[in-house]
């Protein structure tokens, strides 16, 4: 594949197609638009937020984001490429591309019409996922014509797929701007100390209504949400990185390694040790 562009948005064109290759910390911060947003992730793996949901993500996914859900990627630093950069492909496209689409070719009425009824996140798998990959990877060398021509293959594969993940719900509230708010706290300050003061000052409510919204809002309680938050970044750590389990220990805000221990092989059923060997086996394998 050639070597990527950044293909910025034009306005007359019905979608735009961007292929970024960039330094992992230059991505853009949590943000919404108005547009759909079909995501690919070429290189990197880390954390990301679509819209009430923050989990770990890897190389090879592929997501669809529908107008008006928040969302951004943290890549982590020591998962790129050798010129030390991570990179991606989007495609956004506005509503009114479907509904001309719709409405210009009746062949497409009912693929179009399985897309815009989904309003969640959706992450493709399997088959889907693999045919998707193809078709963007052709579209950088590609011309307008070309690259409307997959697409429209594109948009077939979605609507048809039966391998997808709901990543993201969509929901109406009110708080949804000081939730996010939260996310992006326990993603820049998880690997330290945080007590139930300091999250609820910055949620501006008092830490007995800060507690009780969180699990309304969540299902969860911000300590138990805290804790898994951590298992999960020190298994990517475990995995990628080759620091030692004390170190992953700190880095993730934990603090006493036999707490760490006890905590990592409840919720995963082995110690941190083993889950390593297990998963650096697999993905040797792979």
């Amino acid at each position: 594949m050639k070597k990527p562009k950044y293909y910025p948005s034009k306005s007359n064109e019905t979608f735009s197609f961007e292929h970024v290759h960039t330094k992992f910390d230059k991505q853009v911060p949590l943000h919404q638009q108005e547009t759909w947003e079909l995501a690919y992730i070429i290189t990197g793996s880390g954390t990301r937020i679509i819209g009430d949901v923050v989990e770990n993500f890897s190389e090879g996914e592929i997501i669809l984001i529908p107008p008006d859900i928040p969302h951004c990627w943290s890549f982590d630093k020591n998962t790129h490429d050798k010129e030390g950069k991570i990179e991606n492909m989007c495609i956004f496209f506005k509503s009114k591309f479907l509904t001309n689409l719709k409405n210009f070719y009746p062949e497409f009425s009912k693929s179009v019409a399985k897309i815009e009824e989904n309003m969640n996140a959706l992450s493709f798998h399997g088959e889907t996922q693999n045919k998707l990959q193809k078709l963007l990877k052709s579209m950088p060398s590609q011309n307008p014509a070309e690259r409307l021509s997959s697409m429209i293959l594109i948009l077939n594969h979605i609507s048809s797929s039966e391998s997808t993940t709901i990543v993201s719900h969509t929901k109406e509230r009110k708080n949804e701007d000081k939730l996010h708010e939260i996310y992006m706290f326990i993603l820049n300050q998880s690997h330290r100390a945080i007590s139930l003061d300091e999250v609820a000052q910055i949620a501006g409510m008092p830490k007995s209504t800060f507690c009780l919204f969180f699990k309304k809002m969540t299902g969860k309680s911000f300590v138990t949400y805290l804790t898994d938050f951590r298992i999960e970044s020190s298994c990517q750590m475990l995995i990628k990185t080759k620091m030692s389990v004390s170190e992953i220990c700190i880095a993730t805000g934990f603090n006493d390694i036999p707490y760490f221990n006890r905590i990592f092989k409840k919720a995963k059923n082995m110690t941190p040790t083993e889950y390593r060997k297990t998963n650096s086996a697999i993905e040797k394998q792979n």
